[in-house]
């Protein structure tokens, strides 16, 4: 049989790891530094937990679970014949993978009400899972760095969230744009152009303007039951990119005027420390749990001119999310990091620093078996110190041995051979200079540390 793996999932090479887990340490030691605390939710939930809670492209994107043992005993049979999917998936799979974070985030809040102190900053790195289409950047297994607060209506904390995003790109190295809009001013559109009956319609069509153009979101509007002339509207709203010449278009439409006094409180709370900050009428995010501000961040085409890549981070506030699972009143806000795309977003530029991919410290290699038994006392001495090394496996012929040291990029390698053992001593050489020097066994741990 030929191996495979399944369609929209990876395998990591150890210096691919490495670098993956400088990014998650990078998102984490931030996270850390504003108060979040961590949290770890189940890979499954059930499906009544998932569904209608990402609008009706994020259900048909679920992986679904199959019940255990004999499934199609309690099919539905008449679904069955008709070849009624819809049916017959709800009859034979009760469970599915994580879609996001956000959704069992809120599930968690309402069963471990208990067990935690409103407001609640948490966050969460762990796998998703979803059944999209596989290309550049989007996968159908992937990992997401989430921070949020529930507990709290206040906006400074949308304004914590902007400056986490800022920090964290920096310090990655990347830069960003980070994109700031408010689904109370996407109401304020549906409101100018009476469709607001018609509202998560347009959302979704908004959604996808970058992707299909202006006269592709009016006919998508337009297939979703909206009129030409409401359509058009919309669109012509969508050019006021600016919130002081938005404000009199909204003269009378509460919903889109409170989503500008939103925006407008949280740039006061920032200030200028975040530069890379964006007004964005466009953005929609077209998941339905969103409420107030939402965010989105892409690579700065500017910065990096010919390089394309899809948002690496987007979040939001949700005022209604856990109202689903039966608990009123908590309002909650937080954001993602497409921990994906932001790797191979510093893949394609080159951003990982220099020596990230570094496994060891030092290789030692011997030159014949009583140096090899020489050597592994040594390696014991630097592991106690909490120096990370290792020994070739056998005193084989140096070529092989320097080989495979170039192989794993180690920065030293230490040479014994019976003179370095009778003499009490280790043949260090620098693998970048070329320098070679004798040095001893306490000399070296210091030199490492």
């Amino acid at each position: 049989m030929k191996p495979s793996i399944p369609k929209g999932t990876r395998d990591f090479l150890p210096s691919q790891v490495i670098k993956r887990k400088f990014i998650f340490n990078t998102i984490e030691s931030v996270f850390k530094i504003y108060g979040y605390l961590p949290i770890e939710t189940p890979t499954m939930e059930n499906l009544s937990t998932l569904t209608g809670k990402y609008g009706e492209e994020g259900d048909r994107l679920l992986f679904k679970v199959l019940n255990n043992g004999d499934f199609l005993a309690g099919a539905d049979k008449d679904a069955l014949e008709k070849l009624d999917s819809n049916k017959v998936i709800s009859s034979i799979s009760k469970r599915g993978l994580r879609y996001d974070l956000t959704v069992p985030f809120a599930r968690f809040v309402v069963m471990n009400l208990n067990e935690i102190s409103l407001p609640f900053k948490r966050y969460q790195i762990q796998q998703v899972w979803r059944a999209d289409r596989p290309q550049r950047g989007r996968y159908q297994e992937f990992y997401q760095c989430d921070v949020d607060v529930v507990g709290s209506d206040s906006l400074m904390y949308e304004a914590e969230l902007v400056q986490i995003y800022a920090e964290v790109f920096r310090k990655l190295g990347i830069k960003v744009k980070i994109l700031i809009n408010n689904r109370k001013i996407l109401f304020g559109l549906a409101e100018a152009a009476g469709i607001t009956d018609k509202f998560m319609e347009m959302t979704i069509a908004i959604d996808k303007l970058d992707k299909i153009g202006k006269d592709g979101v009016i006919k998508e509007m337009i297939d979703r039951g909206i009129l030409l002339s409401q359509a058009e509207k919309v669109m012509n709203l969508l050019e006021i990119n600016d919130l002081a010449k938005l404000k009199p278009a909204f003269t009378g439409l509460p919903e889109g005027s409170k989503g500008i006094e939103e925006i407008e409180t949280i740039l006061t709370y920032i200030g200028d420390s975040v530069p890379e900050l964006t007004f964005e009428i466009n953005l929609a995010r077209g998941l339905n749990y969103y409420t107030g501000c939402i965010f989105e961040v892409k690579v700065d085409s500017a910065a990096y001119p010919g390089f394309t890549m899809g948002s690496i981070g987007g979040g939001g506030r949700y005022d209604n999310l856990t109202g689903v699972f039966g608990l009123n009143g908590v309002s909650g806000v937080g954001v993602s990091f497409g921990a994906e795309r932001i790797y191979d977003v510093m893949e394609e530029l080159q951003l990982f620093p220099s020596g990230v991919q570094k496994d060891i410290e030092i290789l030692f290699i011997a030159l014949d078996e009583e140096s090899h038994k020489y050597a592994f006392r040594q390696v014991i001495a630097l592991r106690k110190s909490g120096i990370s090394c290792d020994l070739y496996p056998e005193p084989a012929k140096i070529k092989k041995q320097m080989s495979y040291a170039n192989a794993r990029n180690v920065p030293y390698v230490g040479i014994i051979g019976e003179s370095e053992r009778q003499e009490g001593v280790i043949s260090l050489k620098n693998m970048v200079t070329g320098d070679q020097n004798n040095v001893k066994p306490e000399a070296l741990i210091t030199l490492l540390q």
